[in-house]
């Protein structure tokens, strides 16, 4: 069984910043990706950000130039900066990740982090 868990979420003002972060716990052989998606009320959940292991990343249009996606692979954690913040990217954060137990390879989701952006 893997947790994933997420913080650094809350309410900022448009232009300013926030970082994410999601740990991930349990019986862990790797990490072949890790992932930040969002959800709006009314909208689909879309991909933000995702790191694989070999580095290879990918951000959405509406947040390039803007947010960051990095790993700490000691600490099974991943990061989602986020500057130059607007109303907008106000939405659920969820943390995914692409992780290997002992015994398979499975899809894990975080609980989700709220970020307001006000204007």
């Amino acid at each position: 069984q893997v947790q994933l868990v997420e913080s650094g979420g809350g309410l900022v003002q448009a232009g300013g910043s926030l970082r994410l972060s999601c740990a991930a716990s349990g019986r862990i052989s790797s990490i072949n990706a890790m992932g930040w998606y969002r959800q709006a009320p009314g909208k689909q959940r879309e991909l933000v950000a995702s790191i694989s292991s070999g580095g290879n990343i990918n951000y959405a249009d509406s947040v390039k130039g803007r947010f960051t996606i990095s790993r700490d692979k000691n600490k099974n954690t991943a990061y989602l900066q986020m500057n130059s913040l607007k109303p907008e990217d106000t939405a659920v954060y969820y943390c995914n990740g692409d992780i290997t137990t002992w015994s398979r390879r499975h899809d894990y989701w975080g609980q989700g982090t709220q970020v307001t952006v006000s204007s």
